[in-house]
């Protein structure tokens, strides 16, 4: 599949965009601009997503802990149901330490059909601090079913580190969780200190986790996790880390913040990168609430040593 077949951007005022390939169907969830409500689209293909209608499957309680700014859901099919998990908080107000009160919540769904099914909430998925949490995926691996999140450690400087721990049931955690990753070069920590929305990607014989780096603004990037499928993932001394981020703003093409990335699969078998930019620097106002980082997709490379090759930002192209 070449590049131009997918217009970019692929569906604008989508951010932390998540492409699920199941069953032969494609699945898409992402944060909407006003972080209040979560709808998924379905097609059977790619290109089709754009012109999807999304049905809203829940909307966020006017009060409560999962009352605001709903952000970067993720579809998963575990054991035959369906979950989303997302980040909410109770309040929009800034702490005294200038940290958002995000935790991660899980919603299920039994029925065949996730658009139309019945959601029900499991909960706060708790992990070992009660702190600022988001950005949570899950994968299958060696046997077990991961979670993978983004979390403030009260004893670490910074706003997220990465996490890894084995999951009891699709809501709850089992075990002491690892530390994967924290934001320590410079690349990591431009803006803010901040290493979030990690994602998931097997090839040959390695398990990669990409990830989000630094302020949400030109600055966004992302970096790379690697390590052998063969390895104990809950050993960090067997993963590794790029010293420099694979995925960066391109200035020519005015690709700004590439990052909260995602992995789909064209039905041939290519990796595809979904993430989203924003096409301008000049952000008026909170860049919380500019709606324009737009969905966009690339095809993904390998190199002869089985390494992704992420390459530059395409240009829009409309």
């Amino acid at each position: 599949m070449n590049q131009e077949q997918w217009p970019n951007p692929f569906i604008e005022q989508r951010a932390d965009p998540f492409i699920l390939l199941h069953e032969d169907e494609y699945y898409f969830i992402a944060s909407v601009p006003e972080y209040d409500r979560l709808e998924i689209r379905r097609a059977a293909t790619i290109s089709e997503l754009p012109n999807a209608q999304p049905a809203v499957v829940w909307r966020k309680p006017s009060c409560g802990p999962m009352s605001e700014l709903i952000w970067a859901p993720e579809l998963h099919h575990i054991d035959g149901k369906w979950y989303i998990y997302f980040a909410a908080t109770h309040t929009q107000e800034l702490d005294e330490l200038n940290m958002f009160q995000h935790r991660m919540f899980a919603l299920e769904c039994a029925d065949a059909n996730p658009l139309t099914g019945k959601w029900v909430e499991k909960g706060q998925v708790k992990t070992q601090f009660d702190s600022f949490c988001l950005d949570a995926t899950t994968f299958r691996h060696q046997g077990k079913q991961w979670y993978l999140w983004a979390q403030k450690d009260p004893n670490i400087a910074g706003n997220s580190n990465l996490y890894l721990a084995e999951l009891e049931t699709p809501w709850a955690i089992k075990g002491k969780p690892v530390l994967l990753s924290k934001p320590e070069l410079d690349w990591e920590c431009r803006g803010f200190l901040v290493n979030e929305g990690p994602a998931v990607l097997v090839h040959g014989d390695k398990l990669f986790v990409s990830y989000s780096a630094s302020a949400t603004d030109e600055n966004y990037c992302i970096g790379l996790l690697w390590i052998d499928l063969n390895a104990d993932p809950t050993h960090a001394a067997n993963w590794h880390k790029s010293s420099q981020p694979v995925f960066t703003t391109s200035y020519p093409n005015k690709q700004f913040g590439p990052g909260h990335n995602s992995f789909t699969k064209t039905k041939d078998g290519k990796d595809v990168l979904v993430y989203h930019a924003r096409n301008y620097t000049e952000i008026e106002g909170d860049p919380l609430y500019d709606p324009n980082r737009h969905t966009r997709l690339k095809t993904l490379e390998w190199d002869e040593n089985g390494m992704p090759l992420f390459g530059i930002p395409p240009a829009d192209t409309h």
